[in-house]
Order: structure tokens, then C-alpha cells, then sequence
């Protein structure tokens, strides 16, 4: 399972230091894709079989644009030495990261977001809110 924070910078070639704890979940190759709110979804191989798997389930009609989403833009990646994954340049954009980037570890998958836009993401997140969801699934 997939979990923490971690804050940290893009280099000038678009290269991030991806956390060894969420590497060592990932594995030694993992897909970065456009993910929902302008953010970046990081899969493992294997999750992103079971995203693929699930999709070819859908009828077309269903599952074209989802396709188009998360497949037409995806990357697959492989950390250097030193630990550091290259997110090619239309995932930043898509992403809005320039600089400071948090990579959160949520269940099954990763995400990469630009700082400003995950603190702003996550002020929306009140209290209230959390309880309504959590009553909603019976918790």
C-alpha cells in the first residue's frame, strides 16, 4: 500500500527525486499518467494491468475517452541511480508543475501534484466533508 507525503523539487530537466519508500512499493519500472485534478497518477505494472484489464471490460462507448485520458499520455519510467524519474514535459504541463512538487502515496496508486495546488486541493477538505464520506460508506 501506497501512503506518506513527501515535498520535493523538479530540476531544470523536468527530473524529480521519487521517494524510496514509494519506489520500493512501485518496483523498478511504474506508468505516470494525467490523473483527476490535475494531477499525475503513478501506477506499478501490476496496477496499471488491473486499470487496463478493467477498461477492456467497458463497452467502446464507455471506455474510449477514459482510454484516450489515461492511455494516450501515459509514460513509463524507470528512477536512475540516484533515484530520480524524468516526467516527460506535456505531463507537466498538464500537471501545472514547475517547481515544488508533493508525491503522495494514496492506496493503490501515487500522485504528483504541484505544492500550491495540493495545499489548495486539500483546504477544501473539511472535516464535514470527511464525515459525510465516511457516512456515505459506512464507516
Amino acid at each position: 500500500m501506497l501512503t506518506g507525503q513527501y515535498a520535493h523539487n523538479l530540476d531544470t530537466k523536468g527530473r524529480v527525486n521519487f521517494p524510496a519508500r514509494l519506489r520500493e512499493e512501485l518496483g523498478e519500472r511504474f506508468v505516470i499518467t494525467r490523473g483527476l485534478d490535475n494531477c499525475l497518477f503513478v501506477y506499478s505494472m501490476e496496477e496499471w494491468a488491473f486499470l487496463a484489464a478493467k477498461l477492456h471490460e467497458l463497452p467502446i462507448s464507455k471506455s474510449a475517452p477514459l482510454n484516450r485520458f489515461f492511455f494516450a499520455g501515459a509514460a513509463e519510467v524507470e528512477p536512475d541511480k540516484q533515484g530520480r524519474v524524468l516526467i516527460p514535459a506535456h505531463l507537466r504541463t498538464y500537471a501545472g508543475l514547475d517547481r515544488d512538487v508533493v508525491i503522495a502515496g494514496v492506496s493503490n496508486r501515487a500522485e504528483i501534484w504541484d505544492s500550491a495546488r495540493w495545499e489548495a486541493n486539500n483546504a477544501l477538505l473539511t472535516s464535514e466533508a470527511i464525515a459525510n464520506a465516511m457516512d456515505e460508506l459506512g464507516f
